[in-house]
């Protein structure tokens, strides 16, 4: 886990490599991107993007979206797959 500030904070890159650790060490998977981070009121909502099953051309490789909850303290609370996708299709979400 990262180093928390005097207040037991974490900073915006710290709950990111809190996340992208977390994900890698409960699913095995490659951890490629964060590519979200909100506040919900309660937890950090970080998304990481991971490369489930690479292919050829790797455009097809399929990829998985998690949800990981962290305190502000980069505890881990909760996490989920959120959707599977291929690399080279264009999102569906706004």
């Amino acid at each position: 886990m990262a180093q928390a500030s005097k207040d037991g904070r974490l900073s915006a890159i710290e709950l990111s490599e809190a996340a992208l650790t977390t994900v890698e060490e409960l699913t095995g998977y490659k951890a490629e991107a964060v590519t979200g981070l909100e506040w919900d009121g309660e937890f950090w909502r970080v998304t990481v993007d991971v490369l489930e099953l690479p292919r050829i051309p790797n455009t097809t490789d399929l990829m998985g979206a998690y949800v990981v909850q962290l305190d502000e303290g980069g505890t881990l609370r909760g996490y989920k797959r959120a959707r599977r996708f291929q690399r080279g299709q264009p999102s569906e979400e706004e």
